[in-house]
């Protein structure tokens, strides 16, 4: 059985957790690889609606074991706070696993976080202020603290004190903010120790050995393409690896066994936070999107930016992650337009660039190349196959499929759980 990459194809918000949903009954493990508390994935089931945000959106799945693995930074009071509101809603939770070499956010990243991105003034990243860039620098200064460590006392201060060494001065000389207590972060983190216990272990051999076992397990990545560190618009990314790279480094399952990776990607564009956006719109037709979409974020509630569907993005991140299929989303939002534009290229000072530019000067002054697609008015969200949809809504998927890189094989046409029409099926 199958090893699966999930991971979003353009700035996030693509609708992964419906994707995730829907190979649910199918899988046996769902593991969350990258990222923190910074992203959200919201499910609709039935009337329910679940916002997650450090979950996977695998646990709303009866029969799979949701795992948190290393590659994530974990805000734990975050995390028993979902765990709970999950558990008020008759959902079993039990089968959580985290990953004992998870790094873990403390008060201080939060801390950081907010001082720091108001200090940048107007270079502002657009961070979360959730502590998830600090965590991780300090994962990569070797300074942090990882869930292992909660459960000894001596190495939990050791790791602390010297945290916070150069920290506290950070805050009190530069920032003008109080030194943190050792002692209050020692005692908080302390304080978790005994109920996550039963859920921190080796989840790279839990996984290694789900896999040998003939299990299906799933790779769900926070955030998406373009926010990856390495590869996405930075320096407005992520900390962390959002490719399907970083699902190998971020469980310690090795490359070769990865057997597919799907990339979503919506039907239009959408980024939050600051950065370049060829396709953005600033007319009437943004707040078509916007308000159609509901584009607002399922973690920080912010108004998300809206542009057309850029193609050329779309074959940058089936190059960068080895997408065998895309999933694409919210078709119906698209509804009622007479024509669509999609960006097929760009204009940088004259000179036309059939692909993302390597420089990041270029992409900022990038003036998207459109061409025009018939609309549709008809109502898609009853369809179920591709024949159900109107020809112009058919001939446009066949369109991104053609420009965009790889296959498109699954086709959301609304909200709900049941709204989609499958093409290939996206295990076998």
């Amino acid at each position: 059985m199958p090893a699966i990459v999930l991971i979003g194809a353009q700035w996030g918000d693509e609708g992964k957790g419906k994707a995730t949903d829907l190979l649910g009954s199918r899988l046996d493990y769902v593991v969350k690889f990258n990222g923190g508390n910074n992203a959200g994935h919201t499910v609709v089931i039935g009337d329910e609606k679940y916002a997650l945000h450090l979950l996977p959106s695998g646990i709303l799945s009866p029969n799979v074991i949701p795992v948190i693995a290393n590659g994530v930074v974990v805000d734990i009071e975050v995390l028993f706070e979902e765990l709970d509101a999950l558990i008020a809603r008759g959902v079993d939770v039990s089968k959580l696993k985290v990953s004992a070499n998870a790094h873990i956010i403390t008060a201080y990243h939060r801390t950081i976080d907010k001082v720091t991105e108001r200090f940048l003034g107007k270079r502002q990243i657009g961070t979360t202020g959730r502590g998830i860039g600090p965590a991780y620098a300090d994962k990569i200064n070797r300074v942090g603290i990882r869930m292992q460590d909660l459960f000894d006392e001596n190495i939990l201060r050791q790791k602390v004190e010297g945290a916070l060494d150069s920290k506290n001065h950070l805050l009190v000389k530069i920032y003008n903010r109080r030194a943190i207590e050792v002692d209050e972060i020692v005692q908080e983190l302390l304080g978790y120790a005994e109920r996550l216990r039963p859920m921190v272990t080796d989840t790279s051999l839990l996984l290694h050995r789900a896999l040998d076992e003939g299990k299906t397990v799933l790779f769900e990545g926070g955030q998406a393409t373009m926010l990856d560190v390495d590869h996405g618009t930075y320096p407005f990314v992520t900390s962390s690896n959002a490719t399907s790279g970083g699902a190998v480094t971020g469980s310690g399952v090795a490359p070769n066994r990865i057997d597919r990776v799907i990339a979503v990607i919506k039907a239009y564009t959408t980024r939050v936070g600051a950065g370049p956006f060829p396709t953005e719109l600033f007319d009437e037709w943004g707040d078509f999107l916007t308000e159609k979409g509901h584009e607002f974020g399922t973690t920080t509630g912010r108004k998300r930016r809206t542009g057309w569907y850029d193609a050329p993005i779309a074959r940058y991140s089936a190059r960068i992650n080895g997408v065998t299929d895309f999933v694409l989303t919210k078709l119906d939002v698209l509804t009622g337009l007479s024509t669509i534009p999609v960006c097929v290229a760009y204009d940088v000072d004259g000179v036309r660039h059939d692909e993302v530019p390597v420089s990041q000067s270029d992409f900022h002054h990038a003036t998207p190349i459109y061409e025009e697609f018939p609309g549709w008015t008809e109502d898609i969200t009853t369809a179920r196959t591709f024949d159900d949809l109107p020809k112009n809504a058919q001939d446009y998927v066949l369109a991104l499929e053609a420009m965009s890189g790889s296959r498109i094989s699954v086709i959301g046409v609304g909200p709900g759980r049941e709204e989609i029409v499958v093409r290939h099926d996206l295990i076998d």
